[in-house]
């Protein structure tokens, strides 16, 4: 079966003053269709590159990167058709409504206006915004505007959809709420890519996560392998959290990055 995402040698440098700058190094993923896969990594390690890399949003130096079987490089307008983008800061007008900026998007992919109308009713339905669907964005609270987000993502109906900390600066009960939309986008077959900064969302969403740093992937698995493997290699008496895992996989100490053991920033 294809993957939904397969990156194999993926690599990318940066030229400067100083030199070039290896910001991924050879980074090998695969991600099952159906999936939510996590990619956490803490700051410069390489995350933000190389998910911009299978977004089409940045070249790529060397290595090869599929997206729901397409080749992002050679064919990144077909790459763009197949997936979905929601970024840390929601690209929203304020001055719309949010069934106007959900008709517009989808007549933006070519749907006829009917089609439009009906397709942004069915994604209002699914982020539970129906009631607030002719109400101004500029008046939506972050929690709303997030979902807004995600369903702008979805408008063209993607096989992958990749989400940039989609609950970033949320409070505790928005950000369950965002977490239930992922699970729900998930569960009607789409593919989810998240990066995320709070890792108690990794263990709660994802299947599988993958841990960069240094530019190139330092642990791969479920969140419950990965705690296992943890444990029985430093031989603990009680179950590790993945905050431990993630402290572990990139030589990070709770003293060195206090305040943000739950916290990584690309």
């Amino acid at each position: 079966m294809t993957a939904a995402v397969e990156a194999q040698r993926l690599v990318k440098h940066f030229g400067g003053r100083g030199g070039t700058v290896e910001a991924v190094r050879g980074v090998d993923l695969s991600v099952s269709k159906g999936e939510v896969f996590g990619f956490l990594g803490p700051n410069g390690a390489g995350k933000s590159t190389t998910v911009k890399m299978l977004t089409t949003l940045m070249s790529i130096t060397s290595g090869t990167a599929l997206v729901a079987g397409v080749d992002v490089a050679a064919d990144p307008d077909a790459a763009r058709r197949r997936i979905g983008v929601a970024l840390q800061e929601a690209g929203l007008d304020p001055r719309q409504t949010g069934r106007e900026l959900l008709v517009l998007q989808a007549r933006l992919f070519g749907s006829p206006r009917g089609e439009a109308a009906d397709r942004a009713q069915s994604l209002l339905e699914l982020v539970d915004l129906v009631e607030a669907a002719d109400r101004r964005i500029k008046g939506y609270s972050g929690g709303m505007k997030r979902r807004l987000d995600l369903a702008s993502a979805l408008v063209h109906e993607p096989e992958v959809l990749f989400l940039d900390e989609p609950t970033t600066g949320l409070d505790p009960a928005s950000r369950l709420t965002v977490w239930d939309e992922v699970r729900r986008i998930n569960r009607r077959g789409t593919t989810v890519f998240l990066t995320t900064q709070y890792l108690e969302e990794a263990d709660a969403l994802c299947d599988r996560l993958a841990i960069i740093d240094g530019g190139v992937i330092v642990r791969e698995g479920t969140p419950s392998e990965l705690k296992s493997q943890l444990r029985e290699r430093q031989g603990l008496a009680y179950g590790p959290t993945l905050d431990e895992v993630f402290l572990d996989a990139t030589g990070r100490t709770r003293e060195r990055i206090e305040g943000e053991v739950q916290e990584v920033h690309a």
